[in-house]
């Protein structure tokens, strides 16, 4: 299994991990097979999205605050659990040369949620 570390900046935002992930990919020598994308935390998660216009990372962090509305909640951080809960902890990605399959457009994020923090992802790649 392969940990990979990164520092959020804000309470919700949205983190290109795409590189780093090739990069494990890389460094493990499997050429062809599939990698696993574990985000191991209740207020975050990953999610493949487009990857161009900034604008629509904006946008989706802020249709989840109009999903979940500020009000008195039962737990401290519970709004950061519920926006959670719409996104995935884990992705699959095919490894096709080295390198992961994704659309031209598309990235792999660490969503957050509860920050600013440290976040980890777990990968495991496993070859054909």
């Amino acid at each position: 299994m392969i940990t990979l570390r990164f520092e959020t900046d804000h309470k919700s935002q949205m983190i290109d991990i795409t590189k780093e992930i090739k990069e494990a990919v890389i460094k493990s020598g499997v050429k062809n097979g599939i990698v696993t994308v574990f985000c191991p935390h209740s207020t975050a998660n990953v999610v493949i999205f487009e990857k161009s216009d900034p604008s629509l990372r904006r946008e989706l962090l802020g249709m989840l605050k109009d999903i979940v509305p500020h009000k008195d909640y039962s737990h401290s951080n519970a709004r950061a659990h519920l926006k959670a809960a719409f996104f995935r902890t884990s992705l699959t990605l095919i490894i096709e040369n080295a390198d992961i399959v994704l659309g031209e457009w598309q990235s792999v994020f660490l969503v957050e949620f509860d920050g600013p923090r440290e976040r980890k992802v777990y990968l495991k790649v496993i070859g054909d």
